[in-house]
């Protein structure tokens, strides 16, 4: 992995994205959103990870995480690697009509890069940004809770299912995973 994708201190808020290869839409049906909230709540308790901020989009997902105890680069390839397993399984036994489609680009894209064995799922990497100012974090905050509206998906950021909006915005308890809000 390139240096400028390492994460320098893991207890400082970090934005990181984690996109699907080929930015295929992917987490269009519950059954994959709740793969991705499984896991994530697995990490926050057996590996330390910290959710400050996150949404999920169709092909992507962007957050804002930390932990005290374990480095967030093993926590995200270890995240990537156990999602890409579920994810490929969940593909290929509930009634995907994108199936043979989906199967397809991840085995092609294991091939290509040589990387994986059977299906890629993730590219590579995830590009962390150090929040270390306040500035910093409520840009990425905004950001992330604007995303949905900016992709035409809703038309207020309170209607995206997959976002922690509500947490900072209405006060709200989270209902997928804690979330430790930034302010």
């Amino acid at each position: 992995m390139s240096e400028r994708y390492k994460v320098i201190e893991s207890s400082t808020p970090t934005f990181i994205t984690l996109t699907t290869v080929g930015w295929v839409d992917l987490f269009i049906r519950k059954q994959y959103t709740d793969i991705l909230d499984e896991s994530i709540r697995y990490c926050i308790k057996e590996k330390g990870l910290i959710v400050h901020a996150y949404v999920y989009m169709t092909s992507h997902l962007h957050l804002i995480v930390s932990s005290r105890i374990n480095e967030l680069e093993d926590i995200v390839r270890d995240f990537k690697k156990y999602t890409s397993k579920k994810l490929v399984d969940a593909i290929d036994s509930i009634h995907e009509s994108r199936k043979v489609w989906l199967m397809n680009k991840f085995s092609s894209e294991a091939n290509r890069s040589g990387r994986a064995t059977n299906y890629k799922l993730w590219q590579d990497g995830f590009h962390p940004v150090i929040l270390d100012t306040n500035l910093k974090r409520d840009q990425r905050v905004r950001y992330i809770h604007y995303n949905p509206l900016e992709a035409g998906f809703v038309f207020h950021e309170r209607d995206w299912v997959n976002s922690s909006y509500l947490v900072y915005e209405e006060e709200l308890a989270p209902k997928n995973f804690p979330i430790e809000p930034l302010w």
